[in-house]
């Protein structure tokens, strides 16, 4: 039986735990990440994160590994923004001991006509319901796509601890690539901010929604 107080394994909010071996195969993208401009197709870790031993396989990546298994959950999610006609991104807010998924959320601008509904945006909210408070201090978002200039104001405001993110949006995102919202010092708050977590599985993603015709949102 899996022990839900392992933070190797997070579980979801029904109280079942994340397998950190599962996940569904994505495909490969060219690593670049798209916006979420419906006319363009831009094709040892600190804190709660759970500890890994380099010293057990020469190939390990401690920094990034250990997110593996709530990224899958964002790409699951991710997948489900399609049937809306929105680009898929996905993600997902742990609880700061990084054991239990908040709240979860994919692209919905299509779908609900709102401009503000990212998955950021969304996950955050519905995290901050959760729990009862605006201040999601010690929380880490994962999150599919780098954020944009919107989100990335979004994660400072909302005081989370960590983001994590697969693909790099080289056209607009705001978590140190076209800009570094996140981190910028003439701020308040400035989350940690981890990068390229199974990013071609995210780009994968992205590349299949455009190449098949998709304008999405």
């Amino acid at each position: 039986m899996t022990d839900p107080t392992d933070p190797t394994n997070p579980t979801d909010p029904t109280g079942h735990a994340i397998d950190n071996d599962s996940g569904t195969d994505y495909g490969n993208g060219n690593g670049n990440g798209p916006d979420n401009d419906p006319d363009e197709d831009p094709t040892d870790a600190p804190g709660n994160s759970p500890a890994m031993d380099p010293a057990m396989d020469p190939a390990m990546d401690p920094v990034r590994d250990p997110w593996h298994a709530p990224m899958r959950l964002a790409l699951a999610e991710a997948e489900l923004a399609v049937g809306g006609g929105d680009v898929p991104v996905g993600a997902v807010v742990l609880s700061p001991d990084g054991t239990t998924v908040l709240a979860v959320g994919h692209n919905e601008r299509e779908l609900t006509g709102d401009p503000t509904a990212h998955a950021e945006v969304l996950a955050i909210r519905r995290a901050a319901a959760e729990l009862g408070q605006w201040r999601l201090s010690g929380c880490t978002l994962v999150v599919t796509l780098e954020p944009c200039t919107m989100c990335a104001g979004a994660i400072v405001q909302s005081r989370v601890d960590r983001v994590v993110y697969g693909a790099r949006d080289d056209k607009a995102g705001a978590a140190g690539s076209l800009w570094d919202v996140v981190r910028d010092r003439r701020l308040n708050h400035r989350p940690e901010v981890i990068d390229d977590v199974l990013a071609d599985e995210a780009a994968g993603l992205l590349t299949r929604f455009f190449r098949e015709g998709h304008r999405g949102g």
